[in-house]
C-alpha cells in the first residue's frame, strides 16, 4: 500500500470473459486481469477509481535521527536489497557506490551522496520511449546517463542497493496540476486532465525507525528540461532539497514491481515493469507505450 494515498472506491466493467483483481505476484501489488476468449471482438474494459491523496513528505529530523541510530534492518525490507534482470548492485554499480560514499557512515548521509550524484550526473533524454527501461547495466555499459523516470530513478535504486540501502521504484500516474511547476502536471480550469501519457516513477528508500522515505530525483531532470535551467540554478535546488525526502501527490502509486511474472502467467515473461496497461493479443504484446494504438485513454479530475 502506498502512504498517504487511499483508494476510496474502485469499480470496473467490460464486455470481457473472465476478470479477476489478484496479488498473486512476488510484489502483492493488486492487477486487474481481463480475459476475452476471441480476439477479433471489439474488447471494452472500463475501470473507475476515487483515490485521496496527501502530500507526502518524511521530516529530515526524524530521518538523521534514526540513521544516527543505526538501527538494524526488518527481514522484510530484504527484498528490496536484490539484484534483478534490471537492477544490479554488484560490479560497476557497486564501484560507483563505494567512490561516492567514500567514509560516511551513517545510512541518510549515504543516500544524500548517492542522491546528489544521480541528479547532478543525470539528464532527461526527451528521444527516450515512455518511461525509459531502466536498465542500469545498460547505462553503465554505455556511460550515457540522459533517460526518463524510469531510468533515473532505477539507477538511484540500484546505487542505493549496491550501498545496502533498500531502495524500490514506485511506478504511478501523475494526475493533474503541480504546485510547483507545470513541468509536473497540468490540468484545466475544472481540474480535468487527459493523462493517459503521464506515467511516472519516483522512489522510496528505508531505513530502519525512519520507515519508507519518498523521494523523486527524476523530476528535477524534467524541471531543467521544460524550463530551460541549470542545476546550479535556485528552481532547481529548492526542489531537489524538497524532493529527497518528499513527493508531490498529484500522482498516484501503481506497485513497485520490477522483473516479475504476472497471473496468470502470460505467453511473454517477465515483465520489466508494471506502470502501463499491459495486454496481449494471439500472444503478441500490445503497444503499451502508445495509448491509440492499444488502445486506451486515462483521465482525471479533482474533487475538492
Amino acid at each position: 500500500m502506498i502512504a498517504l494515498q487511499k483508494v476510496k472506491f474502485l469499480k470496473f466493467n467490460g464486455n470481457y470473459d473472465n476478470s479477476n483483481i489478484n496479488t498473486n505476484n512476488p510484489y502483492d501489488a493488486k492487477i486487474l486481469y481481463a480475459k476475452w476468449n476471441q480476439s477479433n471482438t471489439k474488447k471494452t474494459l472500463h475501470l473507475e477509481m476515487e483515490i485521496e491523496s496527501t502530500y507526502r513528505s518524511v521530516s529530515l529530523k526524524v530521518i538523521q535521527k534514526a540513521s544516527e541510530a543505526n538501527l538494524p534492518l526488518p527481514k522484510d525490507v530484504s527484498q528490496f536489497l536484490e539484484t534483478t534482470a534490471h537492477i544490479p548492485t554488484t560490479g560497476r554499480v557497486k564501484e560507483i557506490a563505494d567512490r561516492l560514499i567514500k567514509s560516511e557512515t551513517d545510512a541518510f548521509s549515504k543516500v544524500q551522496a548517492l542522491y546528489d550524484w544521480v541528479t547532478e550526473t543525470t539528464f532527461r533524454d526527451p528521444k527516450v520511449k515512455g518511461c525509459g527501461l531502466g536498465d542500469v547495466n545498460q547505462m553503465l555499459k554505455n556511460g550515457y546517463f540522459g533517460g526518463k523516470c524510469t531510468d533515473i530513478s532505477s539507477l538511484f535504486v540500484a546505487l542505493l542497493r549496491a550501498a545496502n540501502i533498500p531502495a524500490r521504484e514506485v511506478f504511478g500516474i501523475r494526475l493533474g496540476s503541480s504546485d510547483f511547476s507545470k513541468a509536473l502536471g497540468t490540468s484545466d480550469e475544472n481540474g480535468f486532465a487527459n493523462i493517459s501519457s503521464w506515467q511516472h516513477c519516483k522512489v522510496e528508500y528505508f531505513i530502519a525507525g525512519a520507515g519508507w522515505i519518498p523521494s523523486d530525483p527524476s523530476d528535477i531532470t524534467k524541471l531543467e528540461f521544460v524550463e530551460d535551467l541549470k542545476y546550479s540554478d535556485k528552481r532547481v535546488q529548492e526542489l531537489k532539497a524538497k524532493f529527497l525526502h518528499s513527493w508531490e501527490m498529484n500522482w498516484m502509486g501503481f506497485n513497485w514491481g520490477r522483473d516479475f511474472v504476472l497471473y496468470p502467467q502470460p505467453e511473454q515473461f517477465p515483465i520489466n515493469m508494471l506502470g502501463y496497461p499491459y495486454g496481449e493479443s494471439d500472444g503478441n504484446v500490445l503497444n503499451y507505450y502508445s495509448p491509440k494504438d492499444f488502445s486506451y485513454k486515462i483521465t482525471s479530475k479533482e474533487i475538492k
